[in-house]
C-alpha cells in the first residue's frame, strides 16, 4: 500500500549536546528535517514514507532501521554505495540551539530527477519537501523542483518548509529558489525566522501576503514560542503557543509540518489541522533530539484540552 504523505530530503545522524556541565557528551539520534517530518506524521497516525538515498554505511542502516520501527515506507529510498550518510551536531548555549554539519557529498546529496521514485510521488496525496532539500546540492534542487512538478501535475498537494540555512547556499540564491517554490506548492511553513531573513521584515500580514503573491494559496507562519498565523488568503487566525516545559527546539518546526499534513489527510481544514500541530510542535520542544520527543496522537489531544482547559478558566 502507498504512504499518504511522502517527504523527500536529506536524513541525517544526530549528536546532541545534552548536558551544561560536560560539553563533550553527546546523545545520538536521528535528524534530517524531511526524515523528522515524515516520522511525526506516522507517529500521529498517517501513513508516511520518505524519499532518499543512504550511504552503505552504519548510519544509513541505522536509519532504515529506524524507519522499519516508526512504521515509515521506505520504498522511496535507494542505498549509494559511493557516499556517505550525514552527520550533524547540535550545542547549546546562551542564544539558543547552533548546528554543525558534515554533510557534503552525502548520499542524500546524490538525488537527481532521473532517480526519482515516480510511483511512490503519483499514489501519494502529499509530497513535502523544503528549501534544504534544495539547498544541499543543485541536482537535489532538480530533484525537488521535478518532483513538485510531477506531484503537481498529479493533483497531489504539495507541502514546503522554507527552512531556511544560509550556510548551505547565499541568500539571494535561497531567495530566488524559495520565490520559485512557492508557485509550485498548496501549503507552506515558513518560520518567522526565515521570513525575516529572507525578506527583511517583521510584519506577518506583510510576510504572509508575500507568499501568498508568489502562489501559495495556505500559509501557516510558524512563530516558535508564540504559536503560529494561518492565512488562507481571505482568513487569517492567530495561535497562541502553548506553555510547556521547554528543553530543545530541535525538530519542533519538522514536527508541524508532519502533524499539519497528517491532519489534512484526515479531513481538517487548514486552521484546525494548524491548531493540532501547533500543539504537537510544542511538545515535541519537551525532550532532546528530533526524533525522541516526537508527540504521539494521545499526547496531542491532551496538550489541547490542557489548553482549552486553561483558556476557559481566564
Amino acid at each position: 500500500m502507498n504512504p499518504d504523505i511522502v517527504a523527500l530530503g536529506e536524513p541525517l545522524i544526530e549528536f546532541n549536546q545534552t548536558r551544561s556541565d560536560d560539553p563533550h557528551t553527546y546523545l545520538q539520534g536521528f535528524g534530517g528535517d524531511t526524515s523528522n517530518m515524515s516520522i511525526a506524521a506516522a507517529r500521529l497516525g498517517a501513513s508516511a514514507g520518505y524519499i532518499t538515498r543512504v550511504g552503505d554505511d552504519a548510519f544509513g542502516r541505522m536509519f532504515l532501521s529506524l524507519w522499519d520501527r516508526e512504521h515509515v515506507d521506505v520504498s522511496g529510498v535507494a542505498i549509494d554505495r559511493g557516499a556517505h550518510t550525514g552527520v550533524y551536531f547540535v550545542t547549546h548555549g546562551e542564544r539558543g540551539h547552533a548546528f554543525s554539519y558534515l554533510r557534503a557529498g552525502s548520499a542524500a546529496s546524490r538525488l537527481s530527477p532521473a532517480e526519482l521514485p515516480v510511483d511512490v510521488i503519483l499514489h501519494a496525496r502529499v509530497l513535502h519537501v523544503s528549501g534544504i532539500s534544495q539547498a544541499i546540492s543543485s541536482c537535489a534542487c532538480d530533484a525537488v523542483f521535478a518532483a513538485m512538478e510531477m506531484a503537481r501535475d498529479a493533483g497531489v498537494n504539495v507541502s514546503y518548509d522554507t527552512n531556511l540555512r544560509l550556510s548551505l547556499w547565499p541568500l539571494a540564491r535561497a531567495r530566488a529558489t524559495i520565490i520559485a517554490s512557492l508557485a509550485y506548492c498548496d501549503w507552506c511553513l515558513p518560520s518567522l525566522d526565515d521570513m525575516r531573513e529572507l525578506f527583511g521584515s517583521d510584519d506577518a500580514d506583510g510576510l504572509i501576503d508575500r507568499c501568498h503573491a508568489a502562489g501559495a494559496p495556505v500559509v501557516v507562519l510558524k512563530c516558535g514560542p508564540q504559536g503560529c498565523v494561518v492565512s488562507n488568503g481571505s482568513r487569517t487566525e492567530t495561535l497562541r503557543g502553548h506553555g510547556v516545559a521547554h528543553v530543545d527546539a530541535t525538530g519542533a518546526g519538522d514536527c508541524f509540518d508532519g502533524a499539519f499534513a497528517a491532519r489534512i489527510v484526515a479531513g481538517d481544514d487548514p486552521f484546525t489541522a494548524a491548531r493540532y500541530a501547533n500543539a504537537a510542535a510544542a511538545l515535541a520542544t519537551t525532550g532532546f533530539g528530533a526524533v525522541a520527543p516526537l508527540p504521539r496522537d494521545a499526547d496531542v489531544r491532551h496538550q489541547l484540552e490542557k489548553a482549552q482547559a486553561s483558556a476557559a478558566s481566564r
